[in-house]
């Protein structure tokens, strides 16, 4: 009780002069300017009775050039004059520190300039090399479409990568047109498309649209259901979903092709290659693209879901996969991990959803060229690209790896493994491996029909 009072009494002199502190209620407004240093410092020597002495010359910091910008250099400040001053030893380890903290940032700060110089390097002579090309490909290359397309310099220049301004027109004269259909002809399916859509009552449950678009009988009816697809598509790039540019665009190809094909109708995994053709070719252009790519045969397999020769392109992949990968193999064996899996997701949209988009692109130049058997060399590129991680895990790992593969992945890496797949087994290649899964498979068929049975 008497420690208050005491302390209350000794320092009221100096509450009348300085603002002071209350438990409740508003602090009394500043009337004198803040204390001296010097001031300070005589109070503390008659509280404590002790005589401040100041650190030597040699440890104090002088002619300070700047402020300490960051907690890094408050080390090298002196303390507070209420505090015992540092010691020579400890301003110099401070000192120390300090410097080695400093030279540190300062090999940070140069390390991430010779990367980012490195990276512009990279990015100017990619841009250089693209340029140059894109000439070849206007003045040489296009010009004599026919004569030049399957020579040793052309061949090894589309390896290397389309430039973006000719390939729409590459993929188009490589995938050709052999279904004949005119701008006219998209134009009439896609009239037909839009008279479909106003046919539908707008009061349609989801469930009912799922229920048409699954029948057989009117395929016509998954219209609908692209609605529902059209959002999924690329969202990161804001472009195809409702209110984009290219919504309504991508809308028209997809419907346009549903009433072209209502056997095949609108399966998912379509609007994703519908979008790399429409960021690449003109309207009428790209839905002839993307018809006559959908009519080869292993997109048609795999869309009209011919699970009989899906089985032949897993069982293909499985021999190549065996060829080149034998120890991943086996591990995906052991946890009786199958083709279907993955491949699925891969070929139902040409890598376009499970690749970077610049990289997908990449994977369709030399699928344009090269056809089928490139989209599963790519698989096996994938898989050898990350061979080390995938054998350390297990089926449920595995399956969620290569269903959403690293974002990180560079196209420099992947060709790299691409490259070293051999599609070559027992001196035979994908078409004739293919092709004899093909024949066993009917001499199976024929050994089991019920008239050589009787």
């Amino acid at each position: 009780r008497n420690f208050f009072t005491k302390r209350t009494k000794e320092l009221k002199p100096a509450v009348q002069s300085a603002p002071g502190w209350k438990l409740f209620g508003k602090v009394p407004p500043r009337e004198n300017l803040p204390k001296d240093s010097k001031i300070i410092q005589q109070e503390y020597e008659a509280r404590t009775g002790r005589m401040y002495k100041p650190p030597p010359p040699s440890a104090r910091r002088k002619n300070i050039e700047f402020e300490p910008l960051s907690t890094t250099a408050l080390i090298l400040e002196d303390r507070p004059a209420n505090l015992p001053a540092k010691s020579v030893e400890e301003a110099l380890r401070h000192r120390q520190e300090y410097d080695e903290m400093v030279a540190e940032a300062k090999k940070r700060e140069i390390k991430e300039a010779h990367k980012r110089k490195k990276i512009m390097r990279e990015r100017f002579k990619q841009e250089e090399s693209i340029a140059s090309a894109m000439v070849i490909w206007v003045n040489e290359i296009l010009p004599n479409w026919e004569g030049m397309r399957a020579t040793r310099r052309v061949r090894e220049l589309w390896w290397q990568g389309l430039p973006p301004s000719v390939r729409g027109k590459v993929w188009s004269l490589a995938v050709g047109n052999e279904l004949n259909i005119t701008p006219e002809l998209y134009e009439i399916f896609l009239s037909r498309a839009k008279e479909r859509w106003k046919s539908f009552s707008e009061t349609s449950s989801e469930n009912d649209i799922e229920d048409a678009g699954a029948s057989v009988a009117d395929r016509e009816a998954s219209l609908e259901l692209i609605k529902l697809d059209i959002s999924r598509t690329f969202p990161s790039l804001y472009i195809f979903q409702k209110g984009g540019p290219y919504h309504d665009l991508l809308h028209s190809v997809l419907g346009a092709y549903t009433c072209y094909r209502p056997d095949v109708g609108y399966v998912q995994g379509m609007s994703f290659i519908a979008a790399v053709l429409i960021l690449n070719l003109e309207e009428a252009d790209a839905f002839i693209a993307f018809a006559n790519l959908l009519n080869k045969p292993c997109q048609l397999a795999f869309f009209r879901v011919d699970h009989s020769m899906m089985l032949k392109y897993f069982a293909a992949f499985e021999v190549f996969f065996e060829e080149n990968l034998p120890k991943l193999f086996l591990h995906f064996k052991s946890y009786s991990l199958t083709p279907d899996i993955y491949l699925i997701d891969w070929i139902f949209t040409l890598y376009s959803k499970s690749l970077p988009l610049d990289l997908a692109c990449r994977v369709w130049d030399v699928f344009c060229r090269d056809g089928e058997e490139f989209l599963f060399r790519t698989g096996l590129g994938i898989l050898r690209l990350y061979e080390d991680i995938l054998l350390q895990m297990d089926f449920i790992h595995i399956a969620q790896f290569l269903t959403k593969l690293p974002e990180d992945i560079t196209s420099e890496k992947l060709f790299s493994c691409i490259a070293a797949i051999q599609m070559q087994n027992s001196n035979k290649k994908w078409a004739q491996v293919f092709a004899s899964l093909m024949k066993d498979n009917k001499e199976g068929d024929k050994n089991h029909s019920p008239a050589l049975k009787s």
